[in-house]
């Protein structure tokens, strides 16, 4: 949910710098299927309370795997839109705790604390407070006054920054138009004038 407010945030920032939303419209993604079906696995592989089904932990943690396959095969296929590679690396940096962490997210305590939860495992997230690769786990807590919170982690903070950047960047705002056209003019470099003889 992290990811959503990242969106919202990315919307309003460029509107605010004069971007046309209808530029979202005609935003060039590619092979889109992978990010729909790496999603599908991932309502399969942990339904909701409501859903008439359940997926043993193993099975669930494989089509998890699964699922993060076919994001990062997403990402490279859309490698060329400004703020995607920034989102491919924070899949890398989750992925790597997963695997490390035997196909599961950990989360640090104080994390949990701080988001006013208390769970051994729930989902793909199981409390742990020495996991491997530490500093890649979900360690923080979205503050209470923001909306959708949850508990994240660096590779969760690479996905929302690249998504911002990714909105903004398709919006084309104005604002931000001009400032890059003024930092080309100012690092061109200027054409020799022939000298006559």
């Amino acid at each position: 949910m992290v990811f959503v407010n990242a969106i919202v945030l990315g919307l309003l920032l460029g509107l605010a710098l004069g971007g046309n939303p209808g530029n979202l419209a005609r935003l060039p993604l590619r092979s889109t299927w992978l990010i729909f079906a790496a999603l599908g696995l991932q309502v399969v592989a942990f339904p909701a309370p409501s859903m008439p089904w359940s997926v043993p932990d193993v099975s669930a943690r494989i089509l998890w795997l699964c699922s993060y396959a076919l994001l990062i095969a997403g990402a490279f296929a859309n490698r060329r839109l400004t703020g995607v590679p920034i989102m491919t690396a924070g899949l890398f940096c989750n992925l790597a705790a997963i695997v490390a962490n035997r196909g599961q997210m950990p989360v640090l305590p104080s994390a949990l604390r701080a988001e006013g939860k208390a769970y051994a495992v729930h989902f793909n997230s199981a409390r742990a407070a020495h996991p491997h690769l530490a500093w890649l786990v979900d360690r923080w807590a979205v503050p209470h006054w923001m909306p959708l919170g949850n508990v994240f982690s660096v590779g969760d903070v690479l996905i929302g920054i690249g998504a911002l950047v990714v909105i903004v960047a398709a919006l084309e705002p104005r604002a931000l138009d001009r400032v890059l056209r003024r930092g080309r003019r100012a690092t061109a470099t200027p054409t020799a004038t022939p000298t006559a003889s």
